[in-house]
């Protein structure tokens, strides 16, 4: 399998290239750009691509899709019926600025083949309602592609627009990718490679939701409103990421960066 990855320097967001081998059908997984190494990466194995796979709306994900229509005019481009919605929402939002085009669906639960490559739509809701990954399977390789749900160390948060709830996302993580064999990569949408072995022994949302390490007690105040801190890790940009816990008993997760916490 050829897999070839672009981030983007501001949002460190991830666009995959992917084909069953030199001169394979291919597709594309997202188009955060920038895109032009991978066009180059295209040509130089001898690949069309014939659909970009979304896994959610957010401009991160999707800003370079104009310029991929523009390389390969009859490139085939799906989204989830809830993330279309949303891009269609954006689009009038803008005025039409994003030019997207014309956005085809690809429900949950759908596979697509591109010559030995399985595509499998796994619904992971959370971070927004339609999100979702993308499990690649090769006669030899499984691979899952989870935007905006996990991250090597790290969590989506549920507070982006378009967003569900923490208890989507938690199912979404331990139900669903935590479900798959333990040697399955994991390619995100944003920053660098893991596994589900990895995630499942080191991430410390995962740890927490196992039982493995305590929750934290710590009041703080998040999104300007009371909550107890109860965890506080490093996210995938060098920032952070929290779970709170709200003083009805629900739960988020949020910009480290919106928590305040008492001073020592």
């Amino acid at each position: 399998m050829i897999l070839e990855r672009a981030s983007n320097p501001r949002f460190v967001s991830n666009t995959y290239l992917l084909a069953d081998g030199h001169g394979g059908p291919g597709f594309l997984i997202d188009a955060g750009g920038p895109v032009a190494g991978l066009v180059e990466a295209a040509e130089r194995n001898g690949i069309e691509p014939t659909h970009v796979l979304l896994t959610h709306h957010h401009y991160d994900h999707v800003s370079d899709v104009p310029e991929l229509r523009e390389r390969w005019p009859a490139i085939v481009v799906l989204a989830s019926p809830l993330e279309r919605e949303l891009l269609a929402a954006a689009e009038r939002a803008s005025g039409g600025s994003l030019a997207l085009g014309e956005i085809g669906e690809i429900p949950p639960g759908a596979q697509l083949t591109f010559g030995t490559l399985e595509v499998s739509a796994l619904p992971t809701p959370g971070h927004t309602a339609g999100m979702l990954s993308f499990l690649v399977r090769s006669p030899e390789t499984a691979t899952v592609f989870t935007g905006d749900t996990l991250f090597r160390d790290s969590v989506g948060g549920v507070r982006a627009p378009g967003h569900t709830t923490y208890a989507d996302l938690k199912a979404s993580i331990m139900d669903t990718l935590m479900g798959l064999p333990p040697q399955t990569a994991i390619e995100p949408g944003h920053a660098e490679e893991t596994t589900v072995a990895r995630e499942w022994d080191a991430n410390p949302f995962i740890r927490v939701w196992r039982g493995l390490d305590p929750e934290g007690h710590e009041s703080c105040i998040a999104l300007g409103d009371p909550a107890t801190l109860v965890l506080l890790a490093a996210d995938y940009d060098g920032g952070t990421k929290a779970w709170v816990r709200w003083q009805d008993g629900t739960d988020d997760i949020v910009p480290g960066s919106k928590v305040q916490r008492p001073a020592p």
